[in-house]
């Protein structure tokens, strides 16, 4: 009889600063252009990103425009773990196919 958690390990912790590392990499690969804490599509901002400090240091705080415009509103959304990271990408490929469909 085999021992059902002998295959059973917990998820490396989340390392933000080598997730903010990833996400910059894939935000670069999606043609956005780096400015400063963010990113840029035709001159206008489209997502910010800070790594956590202190006691929330193993998170990213993100914003994420609602519309592409000069001053757009946001949707801040916190990173924690891998699945929120890949989550944030695909958020941003959708919102940018979706922006590309609408000009």
């Amino acid at each position: 009889m085999s021992d059902s958690n002998a295959f059973d390990s917990a998820a490396p912790p989340f390392d933000a600063a080598q997730a903010l590392t990833q996400i910059t990499r894939s935000l670069r690969d999606l043609k956005l252009s780096p400015r400063g804490n963010g990113f840029e599509l035709r001159g206008k901002r489209v997502v910010e990103l800070v790594a956590g400090s202190g006691a929330t240091a193993a998170t990213i705080d993100v914003q994420l425009a609602r519309t592409l415009a000069l001053t757009p509103q946001w949707d801040r959304l916190v990173v924690t773990n891998t699945v929120e990271q890949r989550k944030l990408v695909d958020e941003v490929k959708k919102r940018l196919a979706h922006w590309e469909r609408d000009e």
